[in-house]
């Protein structure tokens, strides 16, 4: 089976999805030169429902109705945020991730009107998320401030943000930066500050997995550092059996000498109680890395707490 003269990329239909889907257009053409590309936009259940996630199917939300597109044959190519792509179970049967594109920023952005910082917001100040991980770190580090729900993509929330729905909001840096907004930024969070989700900042390609040339193709596009993070990142998750309602957070790094370290946490949802372990790989293959601090935080009472949250 040849690479198909136009690669068919299905995506979800949010501002920010097709923004990263045209980072992967252009480094499909300049990697496949001759090749054109054609967007498959839909919309996903996690973009039309704007409630708890936990009531329709978690992160699977924001994956189901792309997947079904690629496995359907009405595309070739999916593009995913990680952060989005569940890991407690496999990827749908038939396919696999064929690249991991360099990582972007994993750090959270505070946005607020007045230019505040964090440290700054007067108490009672209303940030706007419906992030249970940004939630229980700020319940921890910044207890006078109110968490307000508050879903759907970053365009959406900046408008909830002016019509003052909120006072501030937390965002993803990577995903003002896709959609041009970084504008708005009043402080960029350090990981220490607000531990990022896992698969921050990476974006996935899937293929179906008897297509082997497009494959082949579309690995050109990887990063090899990120695919050690991701790997690792998912492999913690997998292990660990988080719901949509846990609050986990974590990155892995390769350092510039090809060092790999995982740094992860898991929280109660009022932020009380936090788990942490950060191991370096050495010898361990990234999977082996994701697993061994899975079970480091296993070992901690993380199974009792994630348990312990209904979802």
């Amino acid at each position: 089976m040849p690479i198909p003269a136009t690669i068919r990329i299905v995506s979800r239909d949010s501002p920010m999805a097709l923004a990263q889907v045209e980072r992967v257009r252009a480094e499909l053409t300049a990697a496949l030169p001759g090749v054109r590309t054609e967007v498959v936009p839909v919309r996903t259940t996690g973009d039309k429902w704007l409630g708890d996630l936990s009531k329709v199917e978690g992160k699977g939300a924001f994956t189901k109705e792309v997947d079904a597109a690629l496995l359907a044959g009405e595309a070739d190519v999916a593009v995913h945020c990680v952060k989005d792509v569940p890991a407690d179970r496999p990827l749908p049967a038939g396919t696999v991730f064929a690249a991991f594109l360099r990582r972007d920023d994993i750090r959270d952005a505070l946005v607020h009107p007045g230019g505040l910082t964090l440290d700054e917001l007067p108490p009672g100040t209303r940030v706007g998320t419906s992030s249970v991980r940004r939630a229980a770190q700020l319940a921890a580090t910044h207890p006078h401030l109110r968490c307000v729900p508050m879903r759907g993509n970053a365009n959406r929330r900046l408008r909830k943000l002016a019509d003052g729905e909120a006072d501030a909001l937390l965002l993803a840096l990577s995903g003002l930066e896709r959609i041009g907004r970084t504008d708005v930024i009043g402080e960029v969070l350090s990981p220490e500050a607000m531990m990022p989700p896992i698969g921050a900042g990476i974006l996935a390609l899937q293929c179906r997995e008897d297509d082997t040339p497009l494959i082949e193709a579309v690995s050109a596009l990887g990063h090899p550092g990120t695919h050690r993070e991701a790997t690792a990142e998912r492999m913690f998750l997998h292990v660990l059996q988080g719901h949509c309602n846990s609050p986990i957070a974590g990155y892995a790094r390769e350092d510039h000498g090809g060092e790999l370290s995982l740094r992860a946490c898991v929280f109660t949802p009022d932020g009380k109680t936090r788990l942490n372990a950060h191991e370096w790989a050495g010898r361990l293959d990234p999977a082996t890395l994701g697993t061994s601090v899975a079970v480091a935080l296993l070992r901690q009472g993380a199974r009792e707490i994630i348990d312990g949250i209904p979802h």
